[in-house]
């Protein structure tokens, strides 16, 4: 009722004409604070839900201005949302009004700007498929990951990265506790072997025998990992489950503690149908 009522003022408010006076800020503030309103009643709804309903309320906008504002807002409250996998409606947006021309950007780098972030998270979205990607050991050798049949983390990282750093400390206290065949993989980010190597001997280590952890890097980047997985940035972790589908994104430890349990049934089911 909530939403009906809130979609309901939003038409309104779409068909009322405003002053020529009026600012941008003005016109839209009573707009802008209704959005809020709803994307709060939409918190904890699909990702399909999500888009069919940013679908509606710009296709209710009269004016090209006013649904190019709308859009526009939509589209940053997702990228820019704490929820994880609501990367997804920002890109649902750029491919089906955006990209199209139906809806412009206000401005050449603000478009530029959403190209870049379709650009590197289009590939590892939650419940996507993770991309094989093959890096190389430390020893020179190559490895293909994730591995299918088994749960994995693949933590993207650099030495110079001081947030790395901090995760990498509290790491083992997470990892040590799970109680399922895990692997783990490393990767470094970066191209000094020597402080690569200072890491993998001091930094990490982990002791429970139910993880295994596998250090890699790319130094070349020929394996493009940096678009598959969103890597513009570091540190960043996935969750991905046996199948190889991601089902957690963009992680911090916090998260990935709160989300083990869960990926430890997967495996367990997974093992029983296929092992």
């Amino acid at each position: 009722m909530k939403r009906f009522l809130i979609i309901s003022a939003f038409l309104c408010l779409c068909t009322v004409s405003f002053a020529q006076t009026d600012s941008l800020s003005t016109r839209y503030a009573p707009l802008d604070s209704l959005l809020n309103e709803f994307y709060g009643t939409l918190k904890f709804e699909t990702s399909e839900t999500k888009c069919h309903e940013a679908d509606y309320l710009i296709g209710m906008c009269q004016d090209s201005l006013t649904r190019q504002h709308v859009a526009l807002n939509i589209f940053d409250h997702y990228r820019d949302s704490k929820v994880m996998g609501d990367e997804s409606v920002s890109i649902y947006l750029y491919d089906n009004w955006f990209r199209n021309g139906k809806v412009k950007f206000d401005g050449d780098l603000a478009e530029l700007d959403a190209e870049v972030f379709v650009k590197f998270n289009r590939f590892c979205q939650l419940d996507s498929t993770a991309v094989p990607v093959t890096l190389f050991k430390p020893c020179g050798g190559k490895a293909e990951i994730p591995v299918k049949g088994h749960t994995s983390v693949l933590f993207f990282y650099d030495t110079h990265c001081s947030k790395c750093l901090l995760e990498t400390a509290v790491l083992p206290d997470v990892l040590n506790d799970v109680d399922f065949p895990l692997t783990f993989y490393a990767v470094y980010t970066g191209t000094d072997k020597a402080s690569w190597k200072q890491y993998r001997r001091k930094k990490l280590r982990i002791s429970n025998r139910n993880v295994r952890l596998v250090h890699l890097w790319d130094p070349e980047l020929e394996s493009s990992y940096q678009l598959y997985y969103g890597v513009f940035g570091t540190p960043r972790m996935y969750l991905v489950d046996p199948e190889g589908t991601i089902i957690g994104r963009r992680l911090e430890v916090e998260n990935l503690k709160m989300l083990l349990p869960a990926a430890g049934a997967i495996q367990a089911t997974y093992d029983r149908f296929y092992k």
